[in-house]
């Protein structure tokens, strides 16, 4: 039975499956969108708590990376209070939407970007403020400077966070509701298709995602190995 489902499985990848193909489309399109708008939040907050020093600094870089192990429940529980009707955006009328889902994810990936992008700032700093404070630059002009400096890197960062996205489950489910061709994403399907029995359908889409997570290793390995060389 299983070598069935796995040759019915391969069957609907080549054929080309509508069903499966919208259901990986919208999948991609919410985690993209979650992860850009993240990093438009994520790569200036991080930038900002490395090279200012305030009050609180040191809670917030705490805050930062606790949050980095948010869990997915927690922050889908979290958005869907936001957009219930009795929450203050409720009006918005965003619950069980692809926007739900998206604002979700970034509640996820944002402190994960601002976190990393946190760390390699601060170390490009401890190598470049002898020549920013030689050149009179403010805090900050510095900031596009260190974060154009460390596109590599934060590009290999901006990989996890979309890794990140990609593989949740529990909170796109909360707030999303799993819809039949408006908020069913991969990982959602793949939960409902095995309960019911959908063995093929669960494990097509189950290759994509795996294929797709490789694919972001390998990018991030290789966006790596390129940052690694440009710096030797």
């Amino acid at each position: 039975m299983e070598n069935n489902a796995f040759y019915v499985a391969l069957t609907l990848l080549f054929n080309l499956d509508a069903s499966l193909y919208q259901i990986v489309a919208l999948s991609l399109q919410v985690s993209l969108l979650a992860v850009l708008i993240a990093a438009l939040f994520g790569f200036p907050l991080g930038a900002a708590v490395a090279i200012w020093r305030f009050p609180g600094r040191g809670g917030m870089i705490v805050a930062l990376n606790a949050l980095m192990g948010l869990p997915p429940v927690v922050a889908g529980l979290m958005v869907y209070l936001l957009l219930s009707r009795a929450g203050p955006l409720g009006d918005w009328g965003l619950l069980f939407t692809p926007g739900a889902m998206v604002l979700a994810q970034v509640v996820l990936v944002l402190p994960i970007l601002a976190a990393l992008s946190r760390q390699k700032v601060e170390d490009l700093l401890g190598e470049y403020r002898e020549q920013f404070v030689s050149l009179g630059m403010s805090k900050l002009r510095m900031m596009p400077t260190l974060l154009w400096d460390a596109r590599f890197a934060l590009l290999t960062v901006l990989l996890a966070g979309f890794g990140r996205a990609s593989a949740e489950v529990g909170a796109v489910m909360m707030v999303g509701g799993n819809i039949d061709g408006v908020t069913r994403v991969m990982t959602t399907s793949i939960v409902l298709e095995t309960g019911k029995g959908n063995l093929p359908l669960a494990l097509a889409l189950g290759m994509v995602l795996l294929a797709l997570v490789m694919l972001i290793n390998a990018g991030a390995y290789l966006l790596g190995e390129l940052s690694r060389r440009r710096v030797g």
